[in-house]
């Protein structure tokens, strides 16, 4: 064992310190259960997946997904379930396997059109035999859009639904409540503690031709309202706010709720303007000190990555870094998605289209100190996660090797070919989330998220923490109790720094140890990102702060890596550059050594050469396309450490 890991080990064995336990109160027992037999008062790292979708989904099954929420959970405890395509007598010709189980998982299936898809794929329910949903079973993946366009762009339900939508939303409670019961079945309450489940949906906003606005909803418990406040019901993310303060906080005894948007590079702009949001007109609309507090209860976090994309931050301006350049997809909105579909080139994208920075997370967070200085609160104070949004019911299917696709959220999915790239170029296998929490059940697990005591990852499971303080030593790394001492002098991830005791410079300790797994590498670079204010104006900077000794690199021909890398990497920093009087934000981000994309696996994998046509069969041109990467570096980004001046 690296001997840096080994004093990791040992800080956890630490009895937690008064000073630990006084710093934030227990999270709250809202359930009856047996102990965790692991349970750990200093905190330990679990990975789960909070965006997953399974056939209940309208656009999953336009992509004919079959697997249940029972199936979807299945596969996150390591068991093997069958994916697209199938063959006539149904049975599923491919067959998955994640390659290590998942500790939590989320299903959030899309509460628009819930009961439509029951009904439709019905006999016998009210509406099953209209001309609607003839259409869906004989011609589903063209009944998709049409059926996507009125209910997500026109927020309207079809005729069979009856008056106020009642027959739909009656077949959308039963759906509702076979979610809850998987959900219940899955969920490991011995003292195992080998598994957690949350109960959750997607409320999917849509505006114009497919801005995205979408939140994914987890709730704390098995006490949930008995129908999910979809995007017909609710016109803005403050309406949704305002029916889960009503239907959950207010209306059921025990329930409690936070919201996650996702995939802010497709909201055109408007994924981080005020809550009030209703369309395109609004996206000025002024954030008061109550909006700003109430979005900070509601939405503690922000899933940085998905298989659309990455959200970090996008080249431009003061954003210099070359990390920025991952993952991206070179539009703004699903709107691209469909140009794709036509035939535009990926490099081809009109300027209506272009990525904008406005639409990236590094800039919300920098625009939410702006609110912290002006009103008192910030409204963008987001913790991080990761996710993968897969809609083939198969989460935390991240692996770079032997990606099968995610369904596209249902544009263009598995090509259902016996060879070939199986998802568009630009898309990826999705990330993780990571939580610190005592042990592996909802109220730990959750009140982690509320905390913001939570990471991402493009798909590794490395173990990073990170601590801000004013009087660290500098020689915390080398100590057997650098958790604990890094909870007793400072705040962990998601938190807030403490008002300074003398001038100084705010200290951050970040440690990351390599994932040793399937699909893990060493470790290249620890970088801190800051984001401040300076007369009221936003800037940004990066900072290498610790890196391996040896070079590392990959052969794209064979994907075999070279050189070197870290197990682990621990630096105590300084901020060289704090000035006390302004408003600033720490993350750390870790860079592993450089890989395979999964488009290049597949392509080695299929000897293609570039430079013989021949070798290129269908379904492979993706290989040879000049918007291809071939290389990429798997990463983690944790929630920031907020510095607020004193009034």
């Amino acid at each position: 064992m690296h001997p840096l890991a080994a004093r990791l080990v040992l800080a956890l064995a630490v009895t937690l310190p008064a000073a630990v336990l006084a710093a934030g109160s227990p999270y709250q027992q809202t359930e009856e259960r047996e102990p965790c037999r692991g349970r750990d008062p200093l905190r330990q790292p679990f990975f789960g997946d909070t965006h997953v979708h399974t056939a209940y989904s309208f656009d999953a099954g336009a992509q004919d997904t079959r697997g249940t929420p029972a199936d979807a959970y299945r596969f996150a405890r390591g068991d093997e379930v069958g994916i697209q395509p199938y063959d006539a007598s149904g049975k599923a010709l491919r067959r998955v396997r994640i390659a290590r189980p998942l500790d939590f998982t989320a299903i959030t299936d899309h509460a628009e059109m819930l009961g439509e898809v029951r009904i439709c794929g019905s006999t016998d329910l009210p509406g099953s035999g209209s001309d609607i949903c003839w259409g869906w079973k004989a011609i589903r993946p063209l009944m998709f859009g049409l059926m996507a366009t009125r209910t997500l762009i026109g927020r309207e339900r079809w005729g069979f639904c009856g008056a106020q939508g009642e027959i739909c939303l009656d077949a959308a409670r039963d759906v509702w409540g076979d979610i809850r019961a998987a959900a219940e079945q899955a969920y490991d309450r011995s003292a195992d503690c080998a598994f957690t489940t949350f109960v959750g949906y997607e409320w999917t906003a849509s505006l114009g031709s497919g801005t995205n606005l979408h939140r994914n909803v987890i709730f704390r418990n098995e006490h949930v309202p008995d129908l999910p406040p979809s995007w017909v019901e609710t016109p803005s993310a403050a309406d949704l706010w305002t029916h889960l303060q009503r239907d959950c906080l207010d209306g059921v005894e025990g329930c409690d709720v936070l919201t996650i948007p996702h995939n802010s590079n497709l909201g055109s702009g408007m994924m981080f303007a005020s809550g009030r949001l209703r369309s395109a007109a609004d996206v000025a609309l002024p954030v008061s000190a109550g909006e700003a507090a109430r979005r900070q209860r509601f939405e503690p976090l922000v899933e940085i990555m998905q298989h659309k994309g990455d959200s970090e931050c996008l080249l431009g301006g003061d954003t210099t870094d070359e990390a920025c350049a991952f993952e991206k997809t070179p539009y703004n909105s699903f709107a691209g998605v469909n140009a794709v579909q036509q035939g535009v080139p990926l490099a081809g994208m009109p300027d209506t289209l272009q990525p904008a920075r406005i639409d990236m997370v590094r800039e919300a967070l920098k625009r939410g100190l702006e609110h912290q200085a002006s009103l008192g609160v910030n409204s963008l104070k987001y913790g991080i996660i990761a996710a993968t949004d897969t809609h083939l019911a198969t989460p935390g299917l991240v692996s770079e090797v032997g990606h099968v696709g995610h369904g596209g959220a249902g544009m263009n999915a598995a090509t259902g070919l016996p060879r070939g790239l199986p998802d568009d170029l630009e898309f990826n296998p999705g990330g993780l989330a990571a939580v610190w929490a005592e042990e592996n059940t909802r109220d730990a697990i959750f009140a982690a998220m509320l905390r913001r005591e939570t990471y991402g990852t493009s798909g590794p499971r490395m173990s990073v923490r990170l601590f801000g303080g004013w009087d660290y030593p500098p020689d915390l790394c080398e100590n057997a109790d650098l958790v604990a001492r890094g909870y007793a002098g400072g705040v962990a991830m998601g938190g807030d720094l403490p008002a300074p005791a003398a001038a100084g410079a705010p200290r951050l300790v970040v440690s990351a140890l390599a994932d040793t797994g399937p699909g893990g590498a060493p470790l290249e670079r620890v970088q801190i990102v800051k984001g401040w204010l300076d007369g009221g104006a936003r800037h940004e900077k990066v900072y290498d702060v610790a890196t391996s000794d040896a070079e590392a690199g990959v052969d794209p021909a064979t994907c075999e890596r070279s050189g070197g890398g870290a197990s682990s990497l621990c630096t105590v920093w300084t901020d060289p550059d704090f000035e006390a009087d302004e408003h600033a934000f720490y993350y750390a981000r870790v860079l592993e050594t450089p890989g395979c994309r999964w488009s290049q696996h597949l392509c080695v994998d299929a000897g293609i050469d570039c430079g013989d046509p021949a070798s290129v069969p269908a379904g492979y041109a993706g290989c040879c396309s000049p918007e291809h990467r071939p290389v990429i570096r798997e990463r983690a980004w944790t929630s920031p450490i907020w510095y607020t001046p004193a009034p």
